[in-house]
């Protein structure tokens, strides 16, 4: 079984004037922060806001009467079920999504919200797809896979056939692997075209099934990673038969580069990016090297994220850039003392977010009194400034 450009190019007929026609944009900071040249495919503005919705909607439309009829399944707790749902129910399609039990309330909604008919069984993933192929074959349904089936594979690889129509001269491409839909259709059209484009695999650290199969050992993955998107413990048979040949490289990325491509991405681009969805600037971040100079592609993947996990990621990356200090200061315990502190960081320009009194700490004199007080700087160099005018003025300071 194969997957050919002509396979996508005859996709892209079918979901046109069905999905949004995503912009690809030159980023200038981007290209200034990575050394790349980089250009930024933007998924995350399809009405489902991942990409997820063309493989499901290709092989939705090419379901026959009889199958659209008895209605279609899947398993799935992220953007798959969302896009399935909604496009089945756009086309008066019965759609049943199998999810785990643990999957966030949201998303549930979310699916639900779509019209589909939610079924909450198993403690993960491998579980909720077992529970969903035997419903599948007791009710007669049509199974689709997120990742695994050359019609979906045709449908992801058409984001790349939208690339290449608006950027025609890329060199590499960094994608995200998961169960390796995206890669698979993104790779056939990229080789298609240009033979010496490098596609370039990034996966999470924690879940490296790709590289493993690749090197042909028994992988361990697992772990609380920020691209959940693509945290999969087994690559797709299929997906892995059709992708390997055309990719170059694989990578694996730490969290740090996750979190902060997912910042770049709000304060940057202004958009709202999930953790796999930012997985390909993070690639950029973590090797710079094999990027600089070259015209790159990104595909932002999706923007389905908790709004506190975004919140928490925004907040971790100002305490990195030293933006958001806590600094622990030790004085006598007298009227004034935290006054006088206070003026010296609001002369220096800087805002003070929250103050910790401590006069019981044992390593603290019986007069004397400790504060944490946390601060919000322009910048390191900022925050050293203040420091050195506490210091200068008798209240050395250390971060804590």
């Amino acid at each position: 079984m194969t997957l050919s450009i002509d396979d996508i190019r005859a996709a892209a007929d079918r979901l046109k004037g069905h999905i949004e026609r995503t912009p690809c944009r030159h980023s200038r900071t981007l290209s200034e922060i990575t050394g790349a040249e980089v250009w930024v495919k933007f998924e995350n503005l399809q009405f489902t806001a991942a990409y997820k919705e063309r493989g499901a909607l290709n092989t939705l439309l090419q379901l026959s009467d009889n199958e659209r009829g008895r209605g279609v399944i899947a398993a799935s707790a992220g953007n798959h079920s969302q896009g399935l749902a909604y496009h089945a129910a756009r086309l008066g399609i019965p759609v049943t999504i199998v999810m785990p039990r643990s999957t966030p309330f949201v998303k549930v909604q979310q699916t639900r919200g779509h019209g589909a008919n939610v079924v909450l069984e198993g403690d993960n993933y491998d579980e909720a797809s077992a529970v969903a192929m035997k419903l599948c074959n007791e009710r007669d349904l049509a199974f689709i896979h997120p990742f695994n089936d050359l019609q979906v594979m045709a449908g992801q690889g058409t984001v790349a056939l939208e690339m290449f129509e608006d950027v025609p001269d890329l060199d590499v491409l960094p994608i995200p692997i998961g169960g390796g839909g995206l890669i698979a259709g993104c790779a056939t059209v990229a080789k298609s075209l240009n033979p010496n484009l490098q596609v370039i695999g990034v996966e999470p650290a924690m879940y490296p099934s790709f590289t493993a199969k690749m090197r042909g050992v028994n992988g361990t993955s697992g772990g609380a990673t920020i691209a959940e998107g693509i945290a999969v413990k087994q690559v797709g048979e299929l997906s892995y038969a059709i992708a390997r040949p055309l990719i170059d490289e694989v990578l694996l990325i730490e969290e740090p580069h996750f979190e902060r491509a997912v910042a770049l991405y709000c304060n940057v681009e202004k958009t709202v990016v999930e953790g796999a969805g930012a997985a390909s600037l993070a690639a950029l971040l973590a090797y710079p090297g094999k990027f600089k100079g070259k015209k790159v592609g990104l595909i932002v993947t999706g923007g389905n994220i908790d709004t506190r996990l975004l919140a928490s990621v925004l907040t971790r990356e100002l305490v990195r850039d030293q933006r958001l200090v806590s600094l622990r200061i030790i004085g006598d315990d007298r009227p004034g003392l935290l006054a006088t502190v206070s003026a010296v960081i609001g002369q220096m320009g800087a805002n003070i977010i929250e103050v910790a009194h401590n006069r019981l700490a044992l390593d603290v004199p019986a007069k004397g009194a400790e504060f944490d007080i946390m601060i919000e700087t322009r910048d390191a160099q900022h925050t050293q400034e203040i420091m050195d005018a506490l210091r200068e003025h008798g209240y050395p300071p250390r971060a804590v």
